[in-house]
């Protein structure tokens, strides 16, 4: 087997010597190339080189939930082909690694590396949903790139708490729960829409849902993970269906509250509920109009302001060796 490893040397949980070991021990199974992330988006570029080659079986991320979304993008560039692409393999390298813990792999990066080494020798791998966002044709935003994600997106209120957390760790901030809650606390006392959310949910013949503050895009379940407490927003959420949604249309004091502790509560049986909130399943299209510019996140990446985003579920979209 011929495979691609796709290093982030800036991974937050892994030193150079651990890296290493990894690699030797992925290359005593494998032809592997490792090799290293030079910029931003050269790990999207890696991958998109790989899913254009006839040579390569493989591509291992190795790095944080950052990383294994420009491989993803990389490899779905020219659309989803799952037998026609390499498999896709993720060694945890993040603080969080969510995509990883959800497809059951370690958070561990050497036990992760041993599971799929296993699961290799086992010829163990399925084929996972990806969620897909573009520009909305006939709006400002039309123009904008398409974006795969693997396990999360925002519109809102999370997507500013993300992009606080970025500007922190610019300069210079570790990553940690800490900081994160930090900046949940922030933006909700400075969110000019969180009595009267300007996001419009319409999918096809259904009423609009009206007036969100926040709505939150699950690929997946767990959403996140506090250390190692899983955080359900939208329990039912799976790689094997469409996409689910946690809209949020009021954010009173009271009502934040409410909802925060339903998040840090929340189960597999049980996410967020109440009079304002909405929870849908399972959708294989829909668009989030906002009558003001609002930030944008997937798979924890700030991406700037939106004001038009269409989401499509995409079933069946890479296989990972698992």
């Amino acid at each position: 087997m011929r495979a691609l490893l796709v290093v982030n040397p800036a991974a937050t949980t892994t030193s150079a010597r651990r890296r290493d070991v990894l690699i030797h021990a992925l290359a005593s199974e494998m032809k592997l190339e490792a090799v290293t992330t030079e910029y931003r988006g050269h790990a999207r570029d890696l991958a998109r080189q790989a899913a254009d080659s006839d040579d390569i079986d493989l591509v291992v991320a190795l790095g944080g939930d950052g990383t294994v979304n420009e491989v993803v993008n990389g490899l779905l560039h020219a659309g989803p082909h799952p037998d026609g692409l390499p498999r896709l393999a993720v060694v945890p390298g993040g603080s969080t690694n969510v995509f990883a813990r959800a497809l059951g792999l370690p958070n561990d990066a050497v036990e992760a590396t041993g599971a799929v080494l296993d699961a290799l020798h086992q010829g163990s791998e399925r084929a996972v949903g990806m969620g897909l966002a573009t520009g909305t044709p006939g709006t400002e935003d039309e123009a904008v790139p398409a974006r795969w994600f693997t396990f999360c997106a925002g519109l809102g209120f999370d997507a500013g708490v993300v992009g606080r957390v970025e500007q922190q760790r610019e300069l210079g901030k570790k990553s940690t729960h800490a900081l994160y809650l930090r900046q949940v606390a922030r933006q909700f006392l400075q969110e000019p829409h969180r009595r009267h959310g300007t996001i419009t949910l319409e999918r096809p013949g259904e009423e609009p849902v009206t007036d969100l503050v926040m709505s939150i895009i699950c690929n997946t379940s767990p959403w996140t993970y506090l250390g190692n407490r899983p955080v359900y927003a939208s329990p039912k959420a799976s790689f094997d269906t469409g996409l689910d949604v946690l809209g949020v249309s009021r954010m009173s004091t009271v009502t934040a509250a409410r909802y925060a502790t339903q998040l840090l509560t929340s189960s597999p049986e049980r996410g967020p509920h109440g009079k304002h909130v909405v929870t849908l399943h399972d959708l294989d299209g829909f668009t989030l109009h906002s009558k003001a510019p609002l930030p944008l996140q997937m798979d924890g990446d700030h991406l700037g302001l939106r004001t038009s985003v269409t989401f499509t579920g995409v079933r069946r979209a890479l296989r990972v060796i698992v």
